[in-house]
């Protein structure tokens, strides 16, 4: 391995963020080396991949599927043993749902830096997660826009927080009545304004589970009490996050809706991507920044999530798995 490189290790490769840590080595071939792939079913991307990246190992739940097109890495591994892979700096946890619960906590053990797109995880054991890999020196680096936002405002001065302001698009629903709301289907949740995302993502966007699952990341990724966790409603999602501190100022970060900022920070850190393709936002061109209080009304399950968090032990891990279910 190349140790001039950052060694990358991506658990849930042919999904949305883990395709796009794909594209982010594949823009920057200097940087980045892919050591290790992790899929599930969907072989014949993953295939595509093998091909073009070469990895030493990799882990399939589907491997009897994969064609012999190409060469299989002889390394079949489970997805612990490629998160634990020796030589790996940086393990990219983009998998949906539990599954990834286990190789994370074994990766940071090993001392591997996480770079985590996995809300699920931080939900079911955000407490022992930040514990454990702040005994093992590891750095938790968020890719979502929202905590990455926090995360980039906290570089530098992690102290004399007074809040952390989280925002929310709104979803497909922001403009519809409460009392229409039962009629709404599954195809209308799907229509997300801002964001590309998968089915269960952009469902639980549109009623706002997702944003009770970030103030949940948020809560102990950075430390801060529940109380002192905001959410408004920002439907031109430029602004990602913004913290509050002790003397009253506040901090922002701004940029045009695309995974590719998160993803390249968590990826680069400490530095940052030294050129990028990515449209920085322009003053010029946005006419007004606004922002709106959140309906609990129209959202319910977002104060219900949080109610449950909040209850800690295995709360959290049922309202995840009530979630998945």
């Amino acid at each position: 391995m190349n140790r001039n490189k950052k060694n990358i290790s991506i658990l849930g490769s042919t999904g949305s963020v883990g395709t796009q840590t794909l594209e982010v080595a594949r823009s920057y071939p200097e940087a980045f080396n892919v050591v290790c792939l992790g899929a599930n079913k969907n072989t014949q991307i993953l295939e595509d991949q093998i091909l073009e990246f070469q990895p030493q190992a990799i882990s399939c739940d589907y491997h009897k599927e994969l064609s012999t097109r190409g060469e299989i890495p002889e390394k079949l591994m489970s997805l612990s043993e490629i998160a634990t892979y020796n030589g790996v700096d940086t393990v990219v946890v983009a998998t949906s749902g539990n599954v990834a619960l286990i190789p994370t906590f074994e990766a940071i053990k090993k001392g591997k830096n996480i770079a985590i797109a996995n809300k699920e995880t931080i939900i079911m054991a955000g407490e022992q997660l930040t514990s454990l890999a702040e005994s093992n020196s590891v750095n938790l680096m968020p890719i979502d826009s929202e905590p990455s936002a926090i995360w980039q405002c906290l570089r530098g001065e992690n102290n004399h927080i007074s809040k952390l302001i989280i925002t929310a698009s709104g979803g497909p629903f922001r403009n519809t009545p409460v009392g229409y709301l039962p009629n709404v289907t599954p195809a209308n949740a799907l229509q997300h304004p801002t964001w590309k995302m998968g089915p269960k993502i952009s469902v639980d966007s549109a009623t706002m589970m997702n944003k009770a699952f970030e103030v949940i990341e948020a809560r102990w990724l950075f430390d801060v009490p529940w109380e002192n966790i905001e959410v408004i409603v920002h439907p031109e999602s430029i602004i990602h996050s913004m913290v509050e501190f002790s003397d009253g100022s506040t901090k922002a970060q701004l940029s045009y809706p695309d995974m590719m900022v998160p993803i390249k920070h968590a990826l680069f850190f400490p530095d940052r991507a030294p050129k990028s393709n990515t449209t920085p936002f322009d003053p010029n061109k946005t006419k007004s920044l606004t922002f709106e209080s959140l309906d609990q009304d129209k959202y319910p399950c977002f104060e219900i999530a949080l109610k449950i968090a909040k209850r800690g032990g295995t709360w959290p891990s049922a309202l995840s798995g009530a979630d998945e279910a």
